[in-house]
């Protein structure tokens, strides 16, 4: 029996386990990976701290500070079901069960399909939802990225540096996201912007070949490209947590000391309800969400 299990081990679970050590609890973070969306990120210029880092460093930073505690990680290992039964926590992995008397949820978000004919058959076979982890793959190559907001510009600046031209299949009349972002992309020689644009289709061999995509009420038209990287937006890993009540987006929804419907379950980062989803906020999120579980170990006398 635990105190506190943490599931997810990005900004906000490492967070939170770090803060969970300096308080000498016992506590196990369960996670499918370190470093959540942080690793997906390309360089991040307004982290707290550092002027300029890339998204795998931090993580790795993270992963670091939270190693220097011995908390107990299982990693590689997914959470499939979350039940409250008396005063204990019920967490079951495909690989274990597990009890605690508090649980975290800080399992982020997973990045949403295109659902489009050829999706599934060229996963990792020349389409990616990872520009950071797979863009230097597709060096010199014709890409393509589908989105609109700062998750595809982002990748977008990623792959001006590597790909040999980035095409944009944005789906709304103009890009989104920041405006420094937009800026770079717009300007530069490298990419090309296709607005008010959907993907049809993901053609391929063996490998990608290209795109299908429409414009307006245009015939559908081809585009020659290797790598396909789709940032359409994220939806929230909650298929586990059936219990805890969730908005309209299926995020967990929490009140300010990061509560959740059910005493002893707390959340914290992308994976609720808070606006504005940012490293530094989940981060933040992690700590408070640690401080109201800790509160409630003393005020139940757990």
């Amino acid at each position: 029996m635990y105190d506190l299990i943490i599931i997810g081990a990005g900004p906000a679970g490492i967070t939170a386990a770090v803060y969970a050590a300096r308080k000498k609890m016992q506590v196990l973070v369960i996670t499918v990976d370190i470093g959540g969306q942080t690793i997906w990120s390309g360089d991040i210029d307004n982290y707290t701290g550092y002027q300029f880092i890339t998204g795998p460093e931090l993580a790795s930073k993270f992963e670091e500070h939270m190693r220097r505690y011995n908390v107990v990680v299982k990693e590689n290992e997914k959470v499939v079901e979350l039940r409250k039964i008396d005063d204990a926590v019920h967490v079951k992995t495909i690989k274990g069960e597990y009890q605690a008397k508090t649980v975290i949820i800080a399992s982020g978000k997973k990045s949403k399909e295109l659902r489009v004919p050829g999706e599934q058959e060229f996963k990792n076979k020349g389409l990616s939802y990872c520009a950071t982890c797979d863009g230097p793959l597709f060096a010199d190559k014709d890409v393509a990225v589908i989105g609109g907001g700062n998750s595809a510009l982002d990748a977008a600046l990623q792959l001006m540096k590597i790909a040999s031209h980035t095409s944009i299949i944005n789906i709304l009349p103009r890009l989104g996201g920041d405006a420094v972002m937009r800026e770079k992309v717009e300007n530069s020689p490298a990419v090309t912007i296709f607005n008010n644009t959907r993907v049809v289709a993901v053609y391929g061999e063996k490998m990608v070949t290209g795109i299908g995509f429409v414009t307006g009420a245009d015939p559908e038209k081809r585009l020659h490209v290797r790598g396909v990287f789709v940032e359409i937006g994220l939806v929230p890993n909650t298929g586990f947590a059936t219990d805890v009540e969730l908005n309209e987006a299926g995020e967990i929804k929490v009140n300010c000391r990061n509560e959740t419907s059910i005493p002893g379950i707390f959340a914290a980062g992308d994976v609720t309800d808070v606006p504005e989803k940012q490293i530094v906020i989940a981060a933040g999120e992690g700590a408070k969400a640690l401080l109201s579980s800790f509160r409630y170990l003393a005020e139940h006398r757990l």
